[in-house]
């Protein structure tokens, strides 16, 4: 809680820097605050399993200590990879702001125990993203971005708010442990319009994640939004979205889990069908990362469809969105140094090896582990999935998800194939500011790191 009590209050301060003509130091007040925060989250970590706070309506308990500490180190890395992007701004400070206040809304839908605070989380986290997809304000992608992301964010906010309401009528409280109580307590009375509810709110959970077929929206907003704000969207929002989901539906909804499990599979079977088979027809690499995003988005819901209640599925969703989020910011990271000229295919990439050697590697270590190749932590991040999942009634899902997997493969190594056995057309050295450099040499070392280990970061998550 004192984590997201100091995200807040950045955020606020950083709407003051421009009347206190502070801004040349945000960043590093920024810096030394997320510090602060990851520090006293991780003290929270002993204070017992659950704190909560404004009448239970939000209480960090370990599980939403740890999705905190994910994101609050995701955003660490993010803000350092954003130095130049932040400079070149004319709106510096607003879109500080506004970055911050995404981070709050995130943190939110790390410990929400009451669906007002879920509505609230994601609305926060939402609304600065709207803008931020838009910021750019003389590209008409970006534009484009924006406003497809806003119509359908409020479709998606309807969908969750008419769900909220159908589940209050018929249980008479928004508190989560309260509504789990309510099925236990009326198994065989349940109105049918309290399911609906339940669908509702599913559908406009996998809105937020991009899971098909409520996807659309995705690749045209990957693609227009500025190259940074999609890496924030590929990392922070899905990291929230599925601590939010993890919670709503395996604890919440598990009472009535032959409800949603049935339409989960589905989505998730759509999702990977649909991902992998439209990111492998992709040029630009930005689509092709959204299109990747709904692939990993479908793996992680599939331990959700597990149902398992326990360290095994914690442990699994645990660690792929830390594997997947540590591995896109590196992937981003070279991806936006490159492409700062513009040219956003895969042809941008040509002669990478030659060019600078020490991303081209960094940007391989990258794609390998979003591919799952050992022995990065993608591979692990899969095979804890795939554990959880061994026990479930699904195992056709294990058999689509390998198979759709070696697509994702082909996809892949495109970049790495452009990277080394294709000509350049600029035989020119691509310069990367020292503070990329740093960024992506460190997550790419991290993301070999946690392969080599993953039992240790398995260990560390466990309670």
């Amino acid at each position: 809680m004192k984590g997201l009590l100091i995200i807040s209050g950045l955020g606020v301060l950083a709407m003051l820097a421009e009347i206190f003509k502070f801004k040349k130091l945000l960043l590093p007040i920024v810096l030394l605050g997320i510090v602060a925060a990851y520090a006293l989250n991780f003290m929270e970590w002993t204070n017992g399993y659950a704190i909560s706070y404004f009448s239970n309506m939000i209480a960090f308990d370990k599980l939403g200590i740890a999705f905190s500490g994910i994101i609050i180190a995701t955003a660490f890395f993010w803000f350092i990879l954003a130095n130049d992007y932040f400079e070149e701004e004319t709106n510096v400070v607003d879109h500080f702001a506004l970055v911050l206040f995404a981070l709050v809304g995130a943190l939110m839908l790390t410990a929400f125990s009451n669906m007002t605070t879920l509505f609230l989380g994601i609305e926060i986290m939402s609304i600065p993203l709207y803008v931020l997809a838009a910021s750019q304000k003389k590209d008409i992608k970006s534009n484009e971005a924006g406003f497809k992301y806003l119509i359908m964010g409020s479709f998606a906010s309807g969908f969750l708010l008419f769900g909220i309401a159908l589940i209050y009528g018929a249980s008479g409280t928004f508190d989560l442990m309260q509504i789990r109580e309510y099925i236990s307590a009326n198994a065989a009375g349940i109105p049918m319009f309290f399911y609906v509810g339940v669908i509702m709110m599913l559908i406009a959970m996998c809105f937020k994640v991009s899971a098909a077929p409520f996807h659309f929206w995705a690749p045209d907003v990957y693609q227009g939004s500025p190259t940074l704000i999609t890496a924030l969207m590929s990392t922070v929002v899905k990291t929230a979205a599925f601590a939010a989901i993890m919670r709503l539906f395996l604890v919440g909804f598990s009472g009535v889990s032959e409800v949603w499990t049935g339409i989960l599979a589905g989505i998730i079977a759509l999702s990977l069908i649909i991902a992998n088979f439209s990111a492998a027809m992709q040029s630009n690499v930005k689509r092709m990362l959204a299109y990747s995003s709904i692939s990993h988005a479908a793996f992680m819901l599939m331990v959700v469809l597990a149902n398992i209640r326990s360290n095994l599925s914690v442990d699994a969703i645990l660690y792929y969105s830390l594997a997947y989020s540590i591995g896109s910011i590196a992937a981003f990271g070279v991806l936006y140094n490159v492409t700062k000229n513009g040219d956003e295919n895969i042809d941008a990439f040509n002669g990478l090896g030659k060019r600078n050697p020490a991303m081209a590697l960094c940007m391989t270590i990258a794609m390998l582990s979003l591919a799952g190749i050992p022995i990065t932590s993608g591979f692990f991040a899969k095979y804890f999935v795939f554990t959880a999942m061994i026990g479930s009634g699904y195992k056709w899902l294990l058999i689509l998800a390998v198979i759709t997997s070696a697509v994702g493969v082909y996809y892949y190594l495109k970049v790495i194939i452009a990277m080394y056995f294709k000509k350049p057309e600029n035989r020119e050295v691509v310069v990367f500011e020292r503070s990329n450099v740093m960024v992506i040499t460190l997550t790419s070392a991290i993301v070999i790191a946690i392969g080599i280990v993953p039992g240790i970061i398995a260990e560390i998550f466990r309670f």
